[in-house]
């Protein structure tokens, strides 16, 4: 076999290997395992934009899972819900502009198990801060009562694998809605 053909074969080999996504994929590295993520463009285009930006410039490297929602750490009083979220708080966390905010009335994507989407204070704060649902989570969809402005969260893809390490984290200890100690996200990667 020739070099030419050899590196042919190789380049059709890779080829063949790596995954050919209509939507782009995300994969988040964790201590725990890890967690791909398909990501929908042409529902929310600013968000997914916003996201794989921050994915390039390298900001998840070294981030953590550090709050968990569950039916036992919320005020009696308050919509409950049940989430892991993650990003930079509390550490290298860099100024960034707030990203408009497609609500899910806009993008047709739902607080479903498995969802991912930004966490935010006002509409059009939401930066690097995301949470992945456990269970359908229909308050934080558009008109929902898990926000007070009733606009919901921007949701912007699913996870495809790793369900069982969105539920692994979800169980870690806590205290007082905080994950004790944190869980290290490594990096967040394009598939």
């Amino acid at each position: 076999m020739t070099i030419k053909n050899f590196l042919i074969a190789v380049i059709a080999l890779l080829a063949a290997c790596s995954p050919n996504y209509k939507n782009p994929h995300v994969e988040i590295e964790t201590s725990i395992g890890d967690i791909e993520i398909e990501l929908y463009p042409d529902q929310a285009p600013k968000t997914v934009a916003a996201f794989l930006s921050y994915i390039k410039a390298g900001y998840y490297k070294n981030a953590n899972f550090y709050r968990v929602l569950n039916a036992d750490n919320q005020p009696s009083d308050a919509p409950k819900a049940e989430l892991i979220q993650g990003g930079l708080y509390g550490s290298k966390r860099p100024e960034l502009p707030g990203i408009p905010h497609e609500t899910t009335q806009q993008t047709k994507i739902l607080h479903k198990d498995g969802t991912i989407s930004l966490a935010r204070l006002e509409p059009g704060t939401a930066n690097t801060e995301f949470f992945i649902c456990l269970g359908d989570q229909p308050g934080f969809d558009f008109g929902g009562e898990n926000n007070p402005d009733k606009q919901g969260y921007a949701a912007f893809g699913r996870v495809v694998k790793g369900m069982d390490i969105v539920r692994r984290i979800y169980n870690m200890p806590e205290d007082d809605q905080r994950f004790d100690p944190l869980v290290p996200i490594y990096n967040i990667k394009r598939l």
